[in-house]
């Protein structure tokens, strides 16, 4: 008789009693069919791909995870139904059971078959869209034949859509590694629903002063707690609604009612119910996308029914003063109130659940000012707020009008706008010119505005180089200017004349800031959250060459390595020189030390200022993760940093030891080794923090009060270290060279001469297998299985420690004085 219960197997291989994996079948949506990957550390790491149908998630197993790149095909091996309840799963499934390891949601949504999904199952051809967090587009899983007859292969192939990316380009599994659990249940959260407190009754005020964001360096680090929207290429508008009447105001305050009386009556007809709704108004092209010169001239011809509201919070709203409620409540609260409103030109600003750097690349694409970024916990607060932020495509921002040049050439009217702003002391300050983006009719409008504002005098405070041909105008009109970049001097390249902006005041246009978003999870410098980085702006050539033979990792596989442990291990650099170890012909090639830039330009690098030591020529240190993956581009395979930062170089800041066992040492004798120097040090009153050196051996590395110099430190190390080889010679040696060491571990003090380095956590090693060095707590030890207990291949399975273990490091330096009473020791030793 057929297996009627497709969960048979599932049940069949767990104990429910020990994993915590669900028993129960779980129930559909009822709305869509849903689709999880789950990223699973098993035995080997994979990713397991489900698509829910008839009441269980086919299940696939997918080694290497899923590819953008059509030409990947992915091996996805076929694997026992799965409960639908187990969509939401992330957990630990004990050690000793069936599929032990870790599991996380790492990508989560729902999915569209593309024709009969029971025929494609059954014909081994099936076609669908995906709608996830970070899958998208068309896909197909295509039956191959079995080999073995134990579980039956197929292929997980993305189709060629928008959503395609090259692999030489880019790895979703590499740039996008982590959970997306939170980020759905947020996502979630966000449908329309009732507060789960009543916010407090308030009267609704006369006036009310938006909340501003501020200019963002880039998407902050932890996406699952951001709503995503389009930043409207548009005016702000604030719209004030009570008993039944409508009014719309600028930003500035400006009462706009008039100029939108037909929006007026669109908005009055949707019977919303009293409050304050913030919003952005914008025209549409032939697109639907947001044109901001169609939006211009609606204003200037007095025809504004072509003008759509798109709303986007609701600070108060029936009677209720929300400012204090988070962002996700206010927003669902105004979603519900617009769900049942069937005006076309009030419409509500959708949320994009999808990885930030995707959605700024797509907004670009379709020629998108950018997207703006909100906190979904944060209260309205009126002002600027790093609780608001915008991620823009191209830098662009208001400039005041401080004058024109003479037209050239056929050009009517004028040639170029003079531009400038207001410094922090209220100084209008000249900033560049702009003389494109200009068409007839516009310059000619605008031409008898500057007439209307003409001065004699100009409204710098300081004379500007050929401004004695120039006309001057009341500093009065604000322009939107779009341009690439500002130069040293402080003015702007390749600007192109966007329009006027009729809702800001002059005197307000300052300099838009950038600001860099930080996780809100951060503490002591020494944790960092980890964010979906990819290796911007480094061009990887030779991208698909194997540089380890043993692991296969590619040049592509390690610069996004260091893309991916960069927020990590820039602690460990930050101010502080290194040397590169780079290996051109991969790690079982020749490999060279690279301690100066010389000529080479490397972004997020930069030479140190030479006196770091006398006659020595500039040093180099990694400013930025990007430094990193360029480095890598560049060849480079380990950093290896010195025990001494920059800016006070004369006296290190912390002592390294390397436990280098020699021939015949086994790894738990290096164990113990680190045990007992751990004790040592302890005994002397010393903090020593540990990490795998990604070799055969351990590091100890103890933080130091920048008390004594080089000299002083390396003679001190090298007498605990003689101290240790005297006390226990079956097991320490005090003097390198492999006749020494044979059969015991020597202590390598050497790393605290001058000039010498360590190789930096999180670096990788050129050696076969491509292990790394990671920070690690002493209570961990015992669990290692090697100085290489960790590879590039492996980083995932420690990502979420990230450098916790060594959190209190930079609390716990401290001056030598007491432990060289305690040895018995003193400088003046020779």
């Amino acid at each position: 008789m057929a297996d009627t219960d497709p969960l048979q197997q599932y049940k069949a291989r767990r104990n429910f009693s020990v994993t915590p994996e669900p028993g129960h079948a779980g129930e559909a949506s009822g709305t869509a069919l849903e689709f999880v990957i789950q990223k699973h550390w098993a035995s080997h790491l994979h990713y397991d791909f489900r698509l829910e149908l008839d009441g269980s998630m086919k299940s696939w197993a997918v080694p290497k995870g899923p590819s953008l790149d059509p030409a990947d095909k992915r091996m996805a091996m076929q694997v026992e139904d799965h409960p639908l309840s187990y969509a939401g799963f992330e957990g630990l499934i004990p050690a000793g059971h069936y599929g032990a390891g870790k599991v996380i949601v790492w990508d989560k949504g729902t999915w569209t078959p593309l024709g009969d999904a029971h025929r494609g199952l059954r014909d081994g051809n099936l076609k669908f869209e995906l709608r996830g967090h970070k899958l998208h587009g068309k896909w197909a899983l295509i039956r191959i034949k079995s080999r073995t007859g134990k579980q039956q292969p197929w292929l997980l192939i993305k189709e060629k859509d928008a959503f395609t990316r090259a692999a030489s380009t880019f790895s979703v599994v590499d740039e996008q590694p982590d959970s997306v659990a939170s980020l759905a249940a947020s996502a979630s959260k966000a449908a329309p629903a009732r507060p789960r407190r009543a916010a407090p009754r308030a009267p609704l005020p006369a006036a009310l002063a938006p909340q501003l964001a501020l200019l963002a360096s880039g998407p902050p680090p932890d996406p699952q707690d951001w709503v995503y929207e389009i930043k409207f290429d548009g005016y702000r508008i604030l719209t004030r609604v009570q008993a039944g009447a409508a009014r719309f105001f600028t930003r500035s305050g400006l009462d706009w009612t008039a100029k939108l009386e037909s929006l007026r009556q669109a908005l009055v007809a949707c019977k919303l119910p009293d409050g304050w709704y913030d919003g952005e108004i914008v025209v549409p092209d032939a697109r639907g996308l947001p044109d901001f010169g169609a939006l211009q001239a609606a204003f200037d011809t007095q025809r504004s029914d072509d003008v759509l509201l798109y709303l986007f919070d609701a600070p108060y709203l029936d009677g209720r003063d929300l400012r204090a409620e988070p962002l996700d409540a206010r927003r669902a609260q105004l979603q519900q109130v617009l769900s049942g409103v069937a005006s076309e030109r009030v419409r509500f600003s959708a949320e994009f659940v999808a990885d930030a750097h995707s959605l700024v690349s797509s907004a670009c694409k379709l020629g998108l000012e950018g997207l703006m970024a909100k906190r979904r916990d944060a209260p309205y607060v009126s002002g600027r707020s790093t609780s608001w932020i915008k991620l823009k495509c191209v830098r662009r921002q208001e400039f005041v009008i401080a004058g024109h040049t003479e037209p050239q050439g056929t050009r009517a009217a004028f040639g170029a706008l003079v531009l400038g702003l207001f410094n922090a002391r209220g100084v209008l300050e000249h900033v560049g010119n702009v003389g494109s983006g200009f068409d007839a009719r516009g310059l000619s409008a605008l031409h008898k505005k500057l007439e209307a504002l003409a001065s004699k005098r100009s409204p710098f405070a300081a004379a500007v180089a050929g401004q004695a041909a120039w006309h001057w105008v009341k500093p009065e009109l604000v322009a939107e200017v779009a341009f690439s970049e500002w130069t040293r001097a402080g003015h702007i390249r390749h600007a192109v004349f966007q329009g006027l902006r009729a809702d800001k005041a002059a005197g307000t246009v300052r300099r838009e800031a950038v600001t860099a978003v930080g996780s809100s999870r951060a503490h002591d410098g020494a944790h960092v959250a980890k964010a979906s980085v990819r290796p911007a702006g480094v061009q990887v050539t030779h991208a698909e060459r194997v540089i380890d033979p043993q692991s296969g990792t590619t040049k592509i596989e390690l610069v996004r390595y260091y893309g991916l442990v960069g927020a990590l291990m820039m602690p460990h650099l930050k101010g502080r020189p290194v040397s590169l170890l780079r290996a051109p012909s991969g790690v079982q090639g020749e490999l060279f030390f690279q301690k100066h830039l010389e000529a080479t330009a490397l972004a997020g690098m930069r030479s140190l200022a030479p006196g770091l030591s006398e006659g020595h020529p500039p040093m180099m240190e990694v400013s930025s993760a990007q430094g990193l993956a360029a480095a890598a581009q560049w060849n480079v395979v380990e950093f290896h940093t010195h025990n001494g930062i920059a800016s006070s170089f004369d006296k290190p800041d912390r002592m390294v030891f390397d436990l280098d066992p020699g021939e015949g040492v086994v790894w738990k004798q290096v164990q113990e080794a680190a045990q007992l120097m751990h004790a040592f040090l302890l005994q002397l009153g010393l903090q020593g923090f540990l990490k795998t050196s990604g070799g055969k051996g351990l590091h100890i590395v103890v933080p130091l009060r920048r008390v004594h110099g080089w000299d002083t430190v390396k003679r001190f190390s090298q007498a605990i270290v003689a101290h240790m080889a005297g006390t226990i010679p079956q097991r320490f040696v005090a003097r390198s060279g492999p006749k020494n060491r044979l059969g015991k571990i020597f202590i390598d003090y050497l790393r605290n001469s001058q000039g010498a380095t360590t190789v930096a956590a999180w670096s990788a090693r050129a050696r076969p297998g491509l292990g790394i060095s990671v920070p690690v707590a002493w209570e961990e030890l015992v669990s290692l299985k090697g100085g290489d207990h960790w590879s590039v291949g492996t980083v995932h399975t420690r990502l979420d420690q990230g450098n916790a273990p060594w959190d209190g490091y930079s609390r716990s330096a401290c001056g030598l004085a007491q432990a060289m009473k305690a040895l018995n020791w003193s400088p003046a030793h020779p």
